[in-house]
């Protein structure tokens, strides 16, 4: 029988040791691979593996031996789920795998933005410590005043494990944590605060559900214009679910306190981004890393081999 061929087109994207297949295989690593390359690349495979590289209706028809792509991330909008369908292909994503690190990257964007950690850097680079009267810079007047985490509200959006990790890092640090209702449901279930409710009441405003038709645009001008004045807004989730000119309208004109934010709307933002065009204090972006933990990316480089054993042992993981 022939070894089966496992092709990864962006390699470059898991920087972190890969653990041995326990079958006969042949394994090729791409670094990157462009739209335009994927078809050739994966002449002969039986297994690809993308990240972000996106593969089409029409490369599957023309890839007649493939048999499984393995997504290594959770996120499969990349994969075209009707035509693996049409051509017999499966789909195995990484589940649960980022649990500790996203809601861990969450708290960290909470507890900068509710203690103007940001602000307090960029005086002290500044010299205003150095020049203050008193022992301590009070804080920054232009910014919400600093507020603990104890006894403020914690609101998730999305009550999967990476809400429900990043609620108990809440609650371990006193917050009252609730969980938001589904927009636009006039019913909500029991523990769940109503939609608008949760955005009126929330101190902070934490999304982790995942981009869907229903959830892109979630928060909009309305929605934002609903939150108080000192909440602050956390997205870890993916960036289409924020309306981004809406957010940047509301940090502006102090309609809420700040914003943390781990993904945008277009990544990498090769185009630009209005939220990247600004500088201010209660605003921080970092660069889609909540996951990038080398513990995180090793649970998913392992789950990622169980996916593809179990799929050519007969033992299936993860199928979409």
């Amino acid at each position: 029988m022939t070894e089966p061929l496992i092709v990864f087109l962006d390699a470059a994207t898991l920087p972190v040791p890969l653990k041995s297949l326990p079958l006969a295989h042949r394994w090729v690593n791409h670094a990157h691979t462009r739209a335009d390359e994927v078809v050739a690349r994966l002449q002969g495979a039986t297994v690809a593996v993308t990240n972000k590289v996106a593969i089409t209706a029409e490369m599957l028809s023309l890839l007649p031996q493939l048999r499984l792509i393995a997504v290594a991330a959770t996120g499969f909008n990349n994969i075209d789920l009707a035509a693996c369908c049409t051509h017999t292909v499966g789909v195995c994503n990484i589940r649960d795998y980022a649990i500790h690190g996203v809601a861990e990257h969450t708290l960290m964007l909470m507890l900068a933005l509710r203690r103007q950690l940001l602000s307090d850097r960029q005086r002290v680079q500044a010299g205003e410590w150095q020049n203050a009267s008193g022992f301590c810079l009070p804080a920054n007047p232009a910014l919400e005043p600093p507020h603990d985490l104890a006894g403020s509200r914690l609101v998730l959006v999305g009550s999967g494990a990476l809400g429900q990790a990043t609620a108990k890092l809440g609650a371990a640090f006193g917050m009252q944590v609730f969980f938001a209702g589904r927009k636009g449901q006039p019913e909500t279930r029991p523990g769940y605060l109503p939609w608008e409710e949760a955005l009126r009441t929330a101190d902070v405003l934490s999304i982790h559900c995942p981009l869907t038709d229903d959830t892109r645009g979630l928060i909009g001008a309305a929605e934002l214009a609903l939150l108080r004045p000192s909440a602050i807004v956390l997205n870890t989730a993916r960036g289409g679910i924020v309306d981004e000119a809406a957010l940047l309208a509301a940090l502006q004109t102090r309609q809420i306190a700040g914003a943390g934010l781990d993904v945008l709307s277009s990544e990498p933002p090769r185009q630009g981004n209005p939220l990247l065009d600004v500088q201010l204090p209660n605003l921080l972006i970092t660069p889609h890393v909540a996951w990038a933990s080398v513990e995180t990316m090793q649970t998913l480089a392992d789950q990622l081999i169980d996916n593809i054993a179990g799929y050519l042992t007969g033992a299936p993981r993860n199928l979409l």
